[in-house]
């Protein structure tokens, strides 16, 4: 079958192959692109086996990402904890595979990086990283959910933050997302990583539009944990989170989730996409495990031409760490600004 590459921030019929989809998610909408394309200058591409003039029933979607440090590449898609293809029949991969194989060698692309959530292998390929996927059903009753949660460090947290007084608020003005920033800013300090540049998620909020929200626990005027979230259909996709470690004490972000997943549901959502966690961060899986999440194998995949290896960039920034705790914000945000356009 004959591939064809289309854009879908122009394609007239993407709108309606996401909405129909089963397996389309945020990651697939046009706010996402247009936030990667605005904030990165990452071109999206999609791959069909349907000419322009057919509805599209198939597509394969990327971003052309192209580094000077990372190298040329396309990935499906950046950012995204998962994307999957979106297929009229499960047969159909070995024909995207074949063609990404014989493109990638001519355009000199590295590898083309594929993200499905499917637990089912991708045609002839093998896992090049894995993930644990972690999902919260939101179907039993709420005092179900809270019974799910683990007892003491859960629970008791929740009830202590409320003891506390803290309260949550929610929006999508731009106190709000100060008030998130400034918390990334102590969280990825903390870290030791580069924060994400600000107008990335001013453009996710713009462009991904009442999808978004932030919450923010305050304990009075104090801001002391916050998170975004992204709502597409049945399900809704924590993001990003960060905190104030002087008041973990508090209990603010079991508080922040617990609110997360009570307006999730009084809202009509039936799952919580609590996102990846790679397979080393304990600490990280085990927050996740105590919220009653399920959690499942998540795995990357990597198509690569005859002449491209698809190895792994020396490119780390975790090795900047001891220079990150002592950059002042403005430093550590120009860093983060340059540094997240190569990594995609």
């Amino acid at each position: 079958m004959n591939i064809h590459v289309i854009n879908p921030l122009v394609d007239s019929r993407w709108n309606e192959l996401v909405n129909s989809h089963p397996r389309a998610s945020a990651f697939h909408s046009q706010g996402w692109l247009q936030a990667l394309a605005h904030s990165y200058k990452y071109e999206p591409v999609a791959l069909t086996t349907e000419p322009a003039a057919e509805p599209l029933q198939n597509a394969v979607l990327f971003c052309r990402v192209s580094s000077w440090i990372t190298g040329r590449r396309l990935v499906s898609v950046p950012f995204a904890d998962h994307c999957d293809p979106l297929l009229a029949r499960g047969d159909e991969m070995g024909t995207f595979v074949e063609w990404l194989q014989a493109h990638c060698g001519w355009s000199k692309y590295r590898y083309a990086e594929l993200r499905p959530s499917l637990q089912s292998a991708i045609h002839g390929l093998q896992p090049r990283q894995s993930f644990w996927l972690h999902n919260l059903d939101l179907s039993p009753t709420i005092e179900r959910l809270f019974e799910g949660l683990h007892k003491d460090s859960i629970q008791r947290k929740i009830r202590r933050a409320v003891k506390e007084g803290l309260v949550c608020e929610s929006g999508r003005t731009a106190r709000h997302l100060d008030e998130f920033y400034t918390l990334l800013l102590k969280t990825k300090r903390r870290h030791r990583l580069f924060p994400q540049p600000r107008s990335w998620f001013q453009d996710l909020l713009h462009c991904l539009g009442d999808k978004t929200e932030i919450r923010i626990a305050k304990k009075g005027d104090i801001p002391v944990a916050a998170m975004l979230t992204i709502r597409e259909g049945s399900t809704v996709i924590y993001k990003y989170g960060c905190s104030d470690e002087k008041y973990h004490q508090l209990g603010s972000m079991p508080f922040l989730f617990w609110t997360l997943i009570e307006e999730s549901k009084a809202a009509g959502a039936a799952a919580l996409d609590l996102g990846r966690s790679d397979l080393d961060r304990e600490g990280l899986i085990t927050f996740k495990d105590r919220f009653g999440a399920a959690r499942r194998p998540l795995h990357y995949y990597r198509v690569t031409g005859s002449n491209q290896s698809g190895r792994e960039s020396t490119f780390n920034p975790r090795l900047m760490g001891r220079l990150i705790s002592i950059l002042p914000d403005m430093a550590l945000t120009t860093g983060g600004r340059w540094l997240y356009r190569h990594m995609g």
